[in-house]
């Protein structure tokens, strides 16, 4: 942890303390509700370390809600198909990263997952800037990317004319 102006910086502050006092909290709120903390969860100031929290129970904030902090929850599973009705029960969907070698894994999270998005092996902020990007749900309206942007800042307009006469 350091300053994010250093190149030799994995992981920066967050953007002040009240926001490293919400990710502390939530990471606690899930500790006491059964939630283990596999590494990290020990905040020093502003800095909050890059955490995994393993079987968060669902119901707590650091589960059900966008942490916008460095914490992973994990949990394990038997059928994948649990997974994505797991993923598709959130209120949220930005894009899911999905981490497989089973093609039919990948179509299968791909034609299922309720995301803006779905990056199969690969962390799924990963972005393109000519690819579409966005969210579904609770996690945002229209698209970015070049094309998407250019499109939101300007008005399409149509003209049409009928017998106006030959051009002056």
């Amino acid at each position: 942890m350091g300053d994010p102006r250093d190149e030799a910086t994995f992981i920066g502050p967050m953007i002040d303390v009240k926001e490293a006092d919400r990710v502390e909290r939530w990471v606690e709120e899930a500790k006491a509700a059964g939630g283990k903390v596999l590494c990290g969860g020990v905040r020093n100031g502003r800095f909050y370390p890059a955490t995994v929290m393993e079987n968060a129970p669902h119901q707590c904030d650091v589960y059900s809600n966008e942490v916008f902090g460095p914490v992973a929850c994990i949990e394990s599973y038997d059928a994948f198909e649990d997974v994505v009705e797991r993923v598709n029960a959130s209120r949220f969907g930005l894009q899911a990263g999905v981490f497989t070698r089973n093609v039919n894994k990948a179509f299968f999270a791909f034609e299922n997952i309720e995301a803006g998005g779905v990056v199969i092996n690969e962390v799924p902020s990963v972005r393109v800037d000519s690819q579409p990007y966005g969210g579904v749900k609770d996690s945002g309206l229209g698209r970015e990317g070049i094309r998407y942007a250019i499109e939101d800042m300007t008005e399409p307009r149509v003209m049409v004319m009928k017998n106006v006469g030959k051009l002056q």
